[in-house]
């Protein structure tokens, strides 16, 4: 996962072409682990990848006794056995900007009654309050004291099942309330709770522990409260923002990328927008095929949603495709009010993108607006040119790569680590596709 360098150089102009793999998802491998904490016996977490946010949860299990052990490439042996209260400074020297140590709260309440969580980091895609998680945890009975650098939990009486409904069906929201309950007392009603198949993947998890959890219609998630659980032995689900964006780059630089292990159940709605965009596609046994077929790339109008809408993830490397789309794109963002701060430096690279911050309020939709939403117009195609690009967050830097590869000319992109977060080895898949570039320095 190391880089050689923060900074690289890309020589842009040039399809990629070849084939890479995509492994674990970062949004359930790292769930995944901090579930471990739950269990009276080690869990074998299989299909991990390699990346900086892994490695952080590693980092916040190990300070708090858990003992990892790697017998194989992608898997880990999690024992929790020795689970032990760890010291508000290595948590937050371990967190660094990662916002998972919030998802401790509840597995560290059970085994020790109490937790400690340090000022939450992230990338700065827009507000994601802690509010809804703090909510659910008084639900349970937890007592909540912030400090100046941070926050306290206890549960001087136990947690107990609640019923809760979220004000909007956050992923992170939903997996503390399923992290929470499934140890409580009691049974806890999830009411407006987020779906997505790497929330699926974690009640697959916290049944083979012993969990009893019953997904109802209509976003209502009802878990009855054990007395104890056992390890696990699961396989990630892959990681299907990855695979999205490699598709997106396949689409933006003319090329053609086998991606293996992507999962069309899992890319439906994106899938279709790529289609529609004038992307192909080949859906294989063991991944699915993305690539230009020539000819012009048409514009499409996207509403961001939660699963199954189309994922805010996924706009990001999609817009860079767009810009060489013959006529005008709109991209409504409804799920992080800051997402657009990476079309600045491709509208530097010689895009045509207008940001309204307020959104655009008199067109048809079918996604219900929301109140900070924004919206993003892309007029192409444009050719694009090399510049000089720093990093603002995981997928706007992937994105910034594949503006960089799109261009003519030479681009510099600065502060790349970020993108080490959630994309195991991009640099080696970049080589194997058949990127010019070097590292800096």
């Amino acid at each position: 996962m190391g880089l050689k360098s923060d900074e690289i150089v890309i020589r842009g102009g040039k399809p990629l072409i070849g084939r890479i793999e995509v492994r674990g998802a970062k949004n359930l491998a790292t769930k995944a682990m901090v579930a471990s904490l739950l269990g009276d016996t080690p869990s074998i977490l299989k299909d991990v990848p390699d990346i900086s946010d892994v490695n952080v949860v590693r980092g916040l299990l190990s300070i708090h006794g858990v003992r990892i052990t790697d017998p194989a490439r992608g898997e880990l042996i999690l024992d929790p056995s020795n689970v032990e209260t760890a010291h508000f400074a290595e948590i937050d020297a371990h967190a660094g900007s990662s916002r998972i140590p919030i998802l401790f709260c509840g597995p560290l309440l059970h085994r020790l009654g109490e937790a400690f969580i340090p000022d939450l980091g992230g990338c700065r895609i827009g507000d994601r309050p802690i509010d809804f998680h703090m909510d659910a945890l008084r639900a349970f009975g937890a007592i909540v004291d912030k400090s100046y650098n941070g926050i306290h939990l206890t549960a001087p009486n136990g947690l107990k099942g609640a019923n809760i409904e979220l004000p909007y069906p956050s992923v992170g929201a939903t997996e503390q309330v399923l992290l929470t309950a499934v140890l409580a007392e009691g049974v806890t009603e999830l009411r407006n709770a987020a779906i997505e198949p790497e929330i699926m993947d974690l009640i697959a998890i916290l049944q083979k522990m012993g969990a009893i959890v019953n997904v109802e219609p209509n976003r209502v998630i009802f878990i009855e409260g054990v007395k104890s659980l056992n390890g696990y032995t699961h396989r990630a689900i892959n990681d299907r923002n990855e695979a999205a964006s490699w598709a997106a780059a396949a689409l933006a630089t003319k090329g053609d990328i086998f991606v293996e292990g992507a999962k069309q159940q899992d890319l439906m709605t994106f899938l279709n927008v790529f289609r529609k965009v004038g992307g192909e596609f080949d859906v294989h046994e063991d991944g699915i095929r993305f690539y230009h077929p020539g000819g012009e790339l048409k514009p499409v109008v996207i509403e961001t949603d939660v699963h199954p809408g189309f994922m805010t993830d996924w706009q990001q490397p999609l817009v860079v495709a767009l810009t060489q789309a013959h006529g005008t794109s709109i991209v409504h963002e409804t799920v992080y009010e800051n997402r657009f701060q990476f079309t600045e430096a491709l509208n530097d690279m010689g895009a045509k993108i207008v940001v309204h911050k307020d959104g655009l309020k008199d067109v048809q939709r079918r996604v219900a607006r929301r109140d900070f939403e924004q919206a993003a117009v892309i007029t192409g195609p444009t050719p694009l040119h090399g510049a000089d690009i720093r990093v603002p967050d995981l997928r706007g830097g992937f994105s910034h790569l594949i503006a960089a590869l799109t261009a003519e000319g030479e681009s510099k992109i600065t502060n790349v680590g970020i993108i080490a977060r959630g994309y195991e080895h991009f640099v080696a898949k970049l080589r194997k596709l058949g990127a010019d570039f070097d590292f800096a320095g």
